[in-house]
């Protein structure tokens, strides 16, 4: 949080953040997650490399799936949460597998 805050006191245009939830408790990730929605509706532009990909996602306006250094998928990021490709490579789930990961 201090870094976002940091970061926010030049006001800038665009603001790219690394893996901010990275190693935070479940609950200081959903502030995390919910600053970050809040600064892009402010009219900031956030660029959010993230694998933390439920949350990242249900906030994008515009994601980008990358598998090995490749962009594989692009969509909003409820298309990218529905998506089977995208299911299959982050939660292992199957189209027709009973009991598979629903994002």
């Amino acid at each position: 949080m201090l870094a976002i805050g940091r970061a926010l006191m030049s006001r800038p245009k665009l603001l790219m953040l690394d893996e901010p939830s990275l190693g935070l408790a479940p609950v200081v990730v959903g502030h995390i997650f919910t600053t970050i929605q809040e600064i892009n509706k402010q009219g900031t532009t956030i660029l959010l490399v993230e694998q933390n990909i439920v949350h990242s996602l249900r906030i994008s306006h515009q994601g980008f799936v990358i598998e090995n250094g490749r962009i594989v998928l692009s969509g909003t990021g409820e298309a990218l949460l529905r998506d089977e490709h995208t299911k299959e490579a982050y939660f292992g789930t199957y189209k027709n597998r009973p009991g598979s990961v629903d994002a």
